[in-house]
């Protein structure tokens, strides 16, 4: 249980270096998560979203984006599979595989490029192309714990 008066995302669980779990009770905790979730990741530029529809992998990414110095709004890139957005010099993918019907469409915009160019990458929908993945990834699972609350999961693949 959190403390009252404590802020609005808490560590939940931070027992091992492969994985933390942060509490968030509000849409605007998520910014102090994202930075969370920057230090956690450390060198890793690969991140994956899951989550059920409407969880709130849009919502996360645009706290990250911000953490990362994009200025942009930033928005699903649902029907454009990627959008490219400027963080203070360094470049910033986005994904969503959502509509993907086929891996081939992965390779026809040329997804090595992006996953293997040393960029951040957020990708919402991995599981559309999770033979296509790096070996290694920070992993995010946002699960829905009541209106406005979630559970996030960093995990390091």
């Amino acid at each position: 249980m959190k403390p009252s008066g404590a802020s609005e995302c808490f560590i939940a669980d931070k027992n091992n270096y492969n994985q933390m779990k942060i509490e968030v009770s509000s849409p605007a905790a998520l910014d102090e998560a994202a930075k969370e979730l920057i230090n956690f990741a450390g060198t890793t530029r690969i991140f994956i979203f899951e989550g059920e529809m409407g969880a709130g992998k849009t919502t996360f990414i645009k706290s990250l984006g911000r953490a990362l110095g994009v200025t942009e709004v930033v928005s699903s890139p649902t029907f454009s599979i990627v959008n490219e957005y400027d963080a203070s010099g360094t470049v910033v993918y986005h994904f969503d595989f959502y509509r993907i019907k086929n891996l081939q469409e992965a390779y026809d915009i040329g997804y090595e490029e992006y996953f293997y160019s040393g960029d951040y990458c957020l990708i919402e929908w991995p599981e559309k192309v999770a033979e296509l993945l790096p070996d290694q990834y920070i992993k995010i699972e946002i699960a829905v714990v009541g209106e406005t609350r979630r559970t996030l999961t960093f995990s390091k693949i």
